[in-house]
């Protein structure tokens, strides 16, 4: 039918209103310079109106022939003003993602962050583990398109061949994408947390058989430093100092000068960053004299950030003290059993509560008293507790008799 509006009367029109055409074509006025064409029409109930241009740029047969086109859309079962809606949406989220950075260059970027801080070994692990296993499945994906079906899919196949491997690089890909999201966004789910729906999806592990590292009877304890302190090289002074600490082979070979604090009001402690502690968390370490021995002796021409440097000015190997144990005679027992033969006397030879012992080993904290022990007035519990381990394993080489427990001196 022919429309209402004549091509003079619409150049002339500049009252604010709707004006009809026909078919659904109006003319909208909001003012002398805002005059547009729009189609109204029902969907579903709804009512839409879809633009068709301006009047400056779309004349009144021009304006028809759209009305026409659109009508045909919605006689078809098309939501016009919907799908430009979803069009436009989608334009978006494409020009997003191009724009934003990929997991990959996410990674690299914290990577180059944390470096100056990290050990050796993380230095070569991070990067070695991304790129073999994470890179290929989600490398060119950005933080927003990663899913946990990602996650699941680069898992799977080392979930149970690579244990440890496999815990590893799912914690470092979520915390990767935790660095780079909004901390402010409610609806922020990680998908690369270990949730129940994940660990139902991967293959089932086999329980895990606990082996012991062996360890050397506490009665030969002081025979052993006797030996020890009489060999050659800067590998056995670090091996005194691990067993004086009774700390974990990575946390000595990689302790820096800047960790020793001695201006503690009750004493020096070694202060250990989180980043090389195997819980993630600070450790201090309460340093017994025999301990600051060591650091005094090894401070003498001392030009190396590292306390414990090679001959090249790198960190030892982790095989070197067990060289030292090799040599020595004692190649049947391993330097992390020394833990365990601390562990033992302490349990056996003193009345020191259980915390402080855990604390000392830096075991997960059960509880907030284990946790306590880490910190404030309680840390002088451990260091009590160092002073006496360093007395034992210090006792005159000769004497090896099983050796009789000390007065009490902290009770639970």
């Amino acid at each position: 039918m022919a429309g209402k509006l004549k091509p003079l009367e619409v150049e002339r029109q500049i009252t604010s209103g709707k004006y009809p055409d026909g078919d659904g074509l109006y003319l909208v006025v909001a003012g002398p310079t805002s005059r547009n064409w729009s189609y109204r029409y029902w969907i579903a109930g709804k009512e839409r109106w879809h633009g068709l241009g301006s009047l400056q740029d779309v004349s009144l047969k021009e304006a028809r022939i759209r009305r026409d086109t659109a009508r045909q859309q919605v006689r078809a079962g098309v939501d016009i003003v919907q799908a430009k809606r979803e069009a436009r949406e989608e334009t978006k989220a494409v020009e997003t993602a191009t724009a934003a950075p990929t997991f990959q260059q996410c990674a690299e970027m914290y990577i180059d962050e944390k470096w100056p801080a990290w050990s050796k070994k993380h230095r070569a692990q991070w990067p070695s583990s991304l790129k073999t296993y994470a890179y290929p499945t989600i490398g060119a994906l950005t933080i927003t398109e990663i899913r946990p079906s990602h996650i699941f899919e680069l898992l799977r196949p080392i979930w149970v061949a690579k244990r440890e491997t496999a815990n590893r690089v799912r914690g470092r890909i979520e915390t990767i994408i935790a660095k780079n999201v909004d901390i402010n966004d409610p609806n922020f789910r990680n998908p690369a947390e270990l949730t129940k729906q994940l660990r139902e999806k991967l293959p089932t592990r086999p329980k895990r058989v606990i082996r012991h590292h062996p360890a050397l009877p506490y009665a030969e304890a002081s025979q052993f430093m006797a030996d020890l302190t009489g060999a050659e090289g800067r590998a056995a002074v670090a091996l005194r100092f691990l067993i004086l600490t009774v700390a974990r082979t990575n946390e000595v070979v990689g302790a820096r000068w800047t960790e020793i604090d001695r201006s503690y009001p009750t004493g020096a402690i070694w202060k250990i960053p989180g980043e090389r502690m195997k819980m993630d968390e600070d450790h201090n370490v309460p340093l017994s004299k025999p301990a600051l021995d060591i650091l005094d002796e090894m401070s003498r021409g001392a030009q190396d950030e590292l306390i414990f440097a090679n001959a090249d000015g790198q960190e030892f190997s982790e095989n070197t003290m067990l060289a030292v144990l090799d040599r020595l005679g004692y190649g049947h027992v391993t330097v992390h059993g020394f833990r365990a033969t601390f562990a033992t006397w302490a349990e056996e030879c003193t009345d020191y509560p259980d915390g402080v012992r855990e604390a000392a080993l830096a075991h997960k904290y059960k509880d907030e008293t284990t946790a306590a022990y880490q910190r404030g007035q309680k840390l002088e519990k451990r260091r009590a507790l160092m002073t006496d381990w360093a007395a034992y394993v210090s006792r005159p080489g000769d004497t090896l008799e099983f050796p009789q427990p000390s007065p009490p001196r902290l009770l639970a």
